[in-house]
């Protein structure tokens, strides 16, 4: 019997579960039989389309800093909680740091408070690896190494919800895990202002535009698939040798980004090219590299996706989600170009 089958007639909250990793953790736990998959989603940096339409889905849109919505979503008393929901980006956390701290800080807090009343079978937190580490960790990062001489707000406040989650396993025994993600990429992440380098890449790539790179293209990341990502995050929710871990979910391998842009701009036609900008005053770390040891001995986690195998799936969601993704996208098309 797999050990996901124990999510079969559960109630599973997902908050934040209309972005890329929610998007696909819903789907995943809704087909594995869950009795209800509910995605609590404000829908600030995701959209309703992209949540799977599946009979035992409930969306409910609000925000976690909304006592009335975790009121509405906690009383179907939901038996595994994951906290996806984040105030999201280094970039935007610089920009807005107050909203990074309550949305980061206070929300998590409040999302705690309820799952401890009701007395979740467990609470798994999406950390961030690219953030809890610091230039003073040690390469690969493992788990033991965090930094407390962090660059950005989001950084700091994705540490604090890591101390939140402990503080609640220590006090009130609550089962938690926190998952500290590397570089997610895959289908379900609609480009914008704010979001990751690949589905920006993809979409100016797509639109006949040269893509930007920070830096000179020599800088390493560990970029995830988010199917691997999922696995990992549904044997958090299961096994028990998770509770109060803090496990990294990464590939294990690091990527040149400028090998990336290339690969994109192979995919989509692209031949606008590249074109190179100044590194951000934030952006410190120039490579990113996880150990995932530890995920392997407690979780079983094996990643399956080669790098490029992903950027091809990803690509080709761009393709049959063109439409949406033009529509949603924070930034207007800079050219004409059509999508095949």
């Amino acid at each position: 019997m797999s050990e996901y089958q124990k999510y079969e007639d559960k109630i599973v909250l997902i908050t934040g579960g209309a972005g890329c990793v929610g998007s696909n953790l819903t789907r995943r736990i809704a087909e594995l039989n869950a009795k209800k998959v509910i995605v609590l989603d404000n829908l600030s940096s995701a959209y309703e389309w992209n949540i799977p339409d599946n009979e035992n889905i409930e969306f409910v849109q609000g925000d976690i800093l909304d006592d009335a919505a975790l009121k509405r979503v906690f009383k179907e008393k939901p038996d595994y909680v994951f906290h996806l929901a984040a105030h999201f980006a280094n970039q935007n956390s610089v920009d807005n740091p107050e909203k990074d701290l309550m949305v980061n800080g206070i929300g998590i807090l409040k999302v705690l408070q309820y799952a401890q009343l009701i007395g979740v079978e467990r609470f798994v937190y999406s950390s961030s690896g690219c953030g809890v580490y610091g230039l003073d960790s040690k390469m690969p990062f493992e788990e033991h190494d965090i930094s407390i001489s962090l660059h950005t707000p989001y950084q700091v406040t994705k540490l604090l919800g890591e101390l939140y989650t402990n503080y609640f396993h220590n006090l009130y025994d609550l089962p938690i895990v926190n998952a500290r993600f590397f570089n997610v990429f895959g289908p379900g992440e609609v480009p914008g202002k704010y979001r990751n380098v690949i589905p920006n890449f993809f979409y100016w790539a797509l639109t006949g535009q040269a893509l930007p790179i920070t830096g000179d293209g020599s800088e390493t990341r560990d970029w995830t698939y988010v199917e691997d990502i999922v696995n990992g995050l549904l044997s958090m929710g299961v096994r028990k040798e998770a509770i109060g871990e803090a496990i990294n979910l990464g590939s294990g391998q690091d990527q040149k980004v400028i090998d990336m842009a290339e690969k994109v701009n192979e995919l989509a036609g692209n031949e606008a090219g590249i074109k190179f900008t100044p590194r951000r005053d934030w952006d410190a770390k120039t490579q990113l590299l996880s150990s995932i040891e530890k995920a392997e001995g407690i979780l079983s986690y094996k990643p399956k996706i080669e790098f490029e195998d992903g950027l091809e799936k990803t690509y080709q969601w761009f393709v049959d989600n063109w439409d949406n993704i033009e529509k949603s996208a924070e930034f207007g098309s800079k050219s004409q170009k059509k999508v095949n």
